[in-house]
């Protein structure tokens, strides 16, 4: 039996306090800066932000940060949401979403950008807590694959690009409503879980919605 199952992922920067100090440790001064007093004066005012600057950006690096959220709905089904309040759950979220697919169904995995971030996230995820994948995951997610429909790809073609929000904006479907992927990691840090679980969901009803209409002009099968 095939079934489509629309999905989406929400993601936070590492949060040991080890690798803040790696990264703190490897934080370098401009090259133009040639004395070491000048050097050292940058690394006094600069060193921490730069850090702090370099662990955000490990919420797209799944060799350091976490999975908080995921969200999917499987054909017309109500989208359901798994949520970690700390990183310690984050093995239980992916495990939540694994245990809704049955290696006795196909599946079309739908998503914006789902094939090189979200499939790609959840998998490497999963090798780093040695959580068993199910087969009925594509290995090897390419955004033309038939076992995968990436929203963003249909609409930009597989060098190009396009928010969520901006093509929901031109097929006149509700954007995002004041939140979002950029605010994630504030609003976990703050306790925020029950939004970020909402607005999770909410991604992918506006994926569902989307995919609807390239399924209705045919561009979908």
């Amino acid at each position: 039996m095939e079934h489509t199952i629309f999905v989406d992922i929400e993601t936070i920067p590492a949060q040991s306090p080890e690798v803040f100090e790696k990264y703190k440790a490897e934080v370098k001064a401009p090259g133009n800066l040639k004395k070491q007093e000048s050097i050292d004066a940058w690394l006094a005012e600069n060193r921490e932000r730069a850090a702090k600057d370099a662990i955000a950006k490990t919420s797209f690096d799944p060799a350091a940060g976490h999975i908080c959220t995921i969200a999917w709905a499987v054909d017309d089904d109500d989208p359901v949401g798994a949520h970690a309040k700390t990183v310690d759950e984050e093995r239980e979220v992916i495990e939540a979403f694994f245990g809704a697919l049955t290696s006795f169904h196909r599946y079309t995995f739908v998503g914006h950008n789902v094939a090189s971030f979200d499939l790609r996230f959840i998998i490497c995820r999963a090798i780093v807590l040695g959580i068993t994948i199910p087969q009925s995951i594509p290995r090897d997610p390419k955004p033309w694959d038939k076992t995968v429909f990436d929203t963003m790809t249909a609409w930009a073609g597989a060098r190009g690009t396009i928010s969520m929000d901006r093509l929901c904006e031109a097929l006149g479907l509700p954007g995002k409503d004041g939140f979002d992927g950029s605010m994630v990691a504030e609003a976990w840090a703050n306790g925020e879980h029950e939004r970020i679980t909402e607005y999770c969901i909410s991604d992918v009803e506006k994926t569902r919605a989307i995919w609807r209409r390239f399924d209705a002009v045919g561009w979908a099968a």
